[in-house]
C-alpha cells in the first residue's frame, strides 16, 4: 500500500480523500492556491505546498507544479479528486512517467472517454444506445445551425471536454443556436482548455440516470447499482439519490451490464460512472441512451456508499495500488436509500446568482439521537462501521449503539469549509453536501426536511431554503422526476416554500414563547433560564397577511398556548436566547427553525422559508395598522450587476434603442457566462463600465433614459 499521497484539489473532495488516506495510515500532502491558504484541506493534511496565485489556471490546473509537490514531499501516488485534471489523459501520462501513481483509470481509458465525442462512436462501437447527433468537429457557428436545423430542435451543444453542468446550452431555435453557440466554445476552453462542441437531439422529458462501475487491473468489472440524478438546475445537478424510484430490478441489471461492457471495451480501472438519459415519457423503462462516462470519481458518490457500504475512495486506493476486488456482481447489494443535497453559495430568491463572501456563520447539522457513522467495506469484504474518529467531518458518532435490527436514518455532511472562511469566485460554488440515509426513501426524505432545518449559514446566500422547498415538493415525493423539473415547477423563480395554516400557527406559537423568554433573560439577575411557571400572558403576532391573538399559560414542564378560539397547543422550548436553532415540541411533534431576532419580533426559518413575525402587545399592535409602509426605491432605469464577477462584453452602446429581450451584456461568473437582457423597450443613456471590470453585486452597469 501507498505511503504517501498528494491530493491534487481543493475543498470538500480534498477533505473526503485525506479522512479516508489517513484512516488507512498513508500520509497526506495538500497543495494550494492563495485564496486557500488557510482552507481546511490544508489545516487537515500533514504536509501542504503552494501552487501559486488564486485562478485555477495559475495553481490547480497546472500539471508541472503538482507533479513538482509530489516530488519534494515524497509522495508515491496522487488522488486528482472531481474537476481540475482529474480526467486530463496527459496528467495521467505525466504522473506515469514521473513514476508516481495516478489513482484512477489508465490514460488511454481516459482519453477514449473523456472525449465526448469519441467516447459516443466507440459507444455506437460497442453496442451501446446513443443519442442521435453530430458527433464531428464544428467549425462555426453557420455550420452549427445547418447541423442543429437537420437534427431537429430541440439540440444540446456540449463542450467535447466538458462536464459538471458546465459547457453545455440547450438550444430550442435557431436564434439560440447563434447566441450560444460561441458561448459554449468559450466556456469549454476557459473551463477545461478545449473548444470543440458537438450537437445532439435534446430528449424531451428526460430523466438522468447513471451507473457507479468499479474495476481492478485484474479484469474484474462491477457494477454498483445507480443513482438518479435528474433534479438539475442549468444542467447541474441539485439532488441525487440511489437507488432510483424509477429503475426496476431488470432495467438496473441492463444498464449496469451496458456500463460493465464498455467500460471492459476500453480496459477501465478504478471507479467510473456511465450516464444515461431515459425518457420519461417511456413506461417500459427500455430506451435509456448513453450520454458520457466519468473517468472519476463523482461528486455524487456518497449515495452509492451509503447504500453499498463501501468506501469508494479506499476502493480506488486498493486498486491502485494493484489489489483485486474482494468482492463479485453477485455479492453487491443495496440497502435502504440515500439523498444528496449540494448547498450551493448562491441566492435562490434572486434567480440562483452566485453568492461571494465570508461564513459568518457555519453550523452543519450532526448525526442526531441514534445516527451513526455510515458503513464502509474495504479490502476485507465484510461490511463494517466507521469508529468515531475516522468518521467524516461532523459526523461524530451519537447516542447509544442502535439495538439489533433496529435502522435508524443517519446524517453526512461532506465539506470542505469552517466558520470564518470565505467562498470565492474563482471556484465551484458549492459549499457542503448533505447526505441521509434510511431503510425507506420517505424516511430519507424526511431526514433532509429536519436536517435542513438545522444547518446554519450566513455570510453568503444559499439554497437551503430551495432544496427543503423540492424535499416537501409532492411530485419529488412522488418520484416523478425529470431534468425539467426545477423549471417545470417554479417557472417564476422560487419565492420560498408555502407555507400552511397549521405551520404558520405553530411558528407564532414559537415567536411568542421565544418573545417571553428573550424579556425573562433581559430582566434577570443571574441570566438562570429554565422550565418556569409563566404568568398568564397575552400578545399579538403578525405574519404577513395572518393576525394571532396569543394567550400563554405555563405549567410544570410546559406551556398552553392559546391561539384566537382554537384548542390550545402544548409547546416544550428548547431555546436559549443566545441560540441561532430552536427545537420545539409541539404538541408531541418536533419542529426545529433558526431564529434570529428583529426589530419587534422574530424571523424564523424552517420548511423552506423565512418567516417574519411581529410580536405586540395587543396596544401596540392597535397602532401598527395606522403606520405607513416604506416604499422601495425605483431601480428600474438602470442595468445592476445580479451578482460579483466580470464584466467581459457589453452588447450594445449609448444612445442605442434596444428592445425586450435584447442581450446588453455578458458577466463571468465562477467559469459560467451570464446574458444580461432588457426587460422593456428603451434607450441607453449612459454606459458605467467597460469590459474587463470587476462588478460587484449591484454595481450600475447601465442606464436608460
Amino acid at each position: 500500500m501507498f505511503k504517501k499521497i498528494l491530493v491534487a484539489n481543493r475543498g470538500e473532495i480534498a477533505c473526503r480523500v485525506m479522512r479516508t488516506a489517513k484512516r488507512m495510515g498513508i500520509a497526506t500532502v495538500a497543495v494550494y492556491s492563495d485564496a486557500d491558504a488557510r482552507a481546511p484541506h490544508v489545516m487537515m493534511a500533514d504536509e501542504s505546498v503552494r501552487l501559486g496565485p488564486a485562478p485555477a489556471a495559475q495553481s490547480y490546473l497546472l500539471p508541472e507544479r503538482i507533479l513538482a509537490a509530489a516530488k519534494a514531499t515524497g509522495a508515491d501516488c496522487i488522488h486528482p479528486g472531481y474537476g481540475f485534471l482529474s480526467e486530463r489523459e496527459s496528467f495521467a501520462r505525466a504522473c506515469a512517467d514521473a513514476g508516481i501513481t495516478f489513482v484512477g483509470p489508465p490514460p488511454n481509458a481516459i482519453a477514449a472517454m473523456g472525449d465526448k465525442i469519441e467516447s459516443k462512436k466507440l459507444a455506437q462501437a460497442a453496442g451501446v444506445n446513443a443519442v442521435p447527433g453530430f458527433l464531428g468537429e464544428i467549425a462555426d457557428t453557420e455550420q452549427a445551425v445547418r447541423i442543429a436545423t437537420d437534427i431537429g430542435y430541440p439540440v444540446m451543444m456540449k463542450a467535447s471536454a466538458g462536464g459538471g453542468g458546465k459547457g453545455m446550452r440547450l438550444a430550442w431555435s435557431e436564434q439560440d443556436v447563434r447566441e450560444g453557440f460561441e458561448a459554449t466554445k468559450r466556456e469549454g476552453l476557459a473551463s477545461f482548455g478545449d473548444d470543440r462542441v458537438f450537437i445532439e437531439k435534446f430528449i424531451e422529458s428526460p430523466r438522468h440516470i447513471e451507473i457507479q462501475v468499479l474495476g481492478d487491473q485484474h479484469g474484474n468489472i462491477v457494477y454498483l447499482g445507480e443513482r438518479e440524478c435528474s433534479i438539475q438546475r442549468r444542467h447541474q445537478k441539485v439532488v441525487e439519490e440511489a437507488p432510483s424510484p424509477f429503475v426496476t430490478p431488470a432495467m438496473r441489471k441492463a444498464m449496469g451490464e451496458q456500463a460493465v461492457a464498455l467500460a471492459r471495451a476500453v480496459g477501465y480501472y478504478s471507479a467510473g460512472t456511465v450516464e444515461l438519459i431515459v425518457s420519461g415519457a417511456d413506461t417500459t423503462g427500455e430506451s435509456f441512451y448513453f450520454l458520457e462516462m466519468n473517468t472519476r470519481l463523482q461528486v455524487e458518490h456518497p449515495v452509492t456508499e451509503e447504500i453499498t457500504g463501501l468506501d469508494l475512495v479506499e476502493q480506488m486506493l486498493r486498486v491502485a495500488a494493484g489489489e483485486p476486488l474482494t468482492f463479485t456482481q453477485d455479492e453487491v447489494k443495496l440497502t435502504g436509500w440515500a439523498i444528496e443535497n449540494r448547498v450551493y453559495a448562491e441566492d435562490p430568491y434572486r434567480g440562483f446568482l452566485p453568492s461571494t463572501g465570508r461564513l459568518t456563520r457555519y453550523n452543519p447539522p450532526r448525526h442526531g439521537e441514534g445516527d451513526r457513522a455510515a458503513p464502509r467495506r474495504g479490502g476485507g469484504g465484510a461490511p463494517q462501521t466507521i469508529p468515531p474518529e475516522e468518521a467524516p467531518l461532523h459526523q461524530p458518532a451519537a447516542g447509544p449503539p442502535p439495538r439489533a435490527g433496529e435502522e435508524l436514518p443517519r446524517t453526512r455532511v461532506d465539506d470542505g469549509v469552517v466558520e470564518g472562511g470565505g467562498v470565492s469566485m474563482f471556484y465551484d460554488p458549492m459549499i457542503a453536501k448533505l447526505i441521509t440515509w434510511a431503510p425507506t426513501r420517505e424516511a430519507a426524505i424526511d431526514a433532509q426536511v429536519a436536517a435542513l432545518d438545522r444547518f446554519e449559514l450566513a455570510g453568503v446566500g444559499n439554497n437551503i431554503d430551495f432544496l427543503s422547498a423540492i424535499m416537501q415538493h409532492p411530485r419529488f415525493r412522488a418520484g416523478a422526476l425529470t431534468t425539467g423539473f426545477i423549471a417545470e415547477e417554479y417557472p417564476e423563480g422560487f419565492h420560498g416554500a408555502p407555507a400552511d395554516e397549521a405551520l404558520l400557527r405553530k411558528l407564532a406559537a414559537i415567536a411568542v414563547v421565544a418573545d417571553i423568554e428573550q424579556t425573562h433573560r433581559a430582566s434577570s439577575i443571574n441570566g438562570q433560564l429554565g422550565t418556569r411557571l409563566y404568568p398568564s400572558t397575552r400578545r399579538i403576532v403578525i405574519a404577513g397577511d395572518h393576525r394571532y391573538d396569543i394567550c400563554v399559560d405555563g405549567y410544570e414542564g410546559g406551556l398552553l398556548v392559546n391561539i384566537d378560539d382554537a384548542a390550545p397547543l402544548d409547546v416544550v422550548l428548547h431555546w436559549r436566547p443566545s441560540q441561532q436553532v430552536v427545537t420545539a415540541r409541539i404538541d408531541g411533534e418536533e419542529l426545529t427553525a433558526r431564529i434570529a431576532r428583529t426589530i419587534g419580533g422574530w424571523k424564523l426559518t424552517t420548511r423552506g422559508a423565512t418567516h417574519t413575525l411581529r410580536v405586540l402587545p395587543p396596544h401596540v399592535a392597535a397602532l401598527t395598522r395606522h403606520m405607513l409602509a416604506k416604499v422601495p426605491p425605483d431601480l428600474s432605469r438602470f442595468l445592476l450587476c445580479p451578482m460579483p464577477g466580470l464584466l467581459t462584453r457589453v452588447e450594445v452602446a449609448e444612445g442605442q434603442r434596444v428592445e425586450a429581450g435584447q442581450p446588453l451584456a455578458v458577466v463571468e461568473a465562477m467559469k459560467m457566462e451570464n446574458i444580461l437582457r432588457a426587460e422593456r423597450p428603451g434607450t441607453v443613456a449612459r454606459i458605467a463600465h467597460a469590459p474587463g471590470d470587476s462588478l460587484a453585486v449591484d454595481a450600475v452597469i447601465m442606464e436608460f433614459e
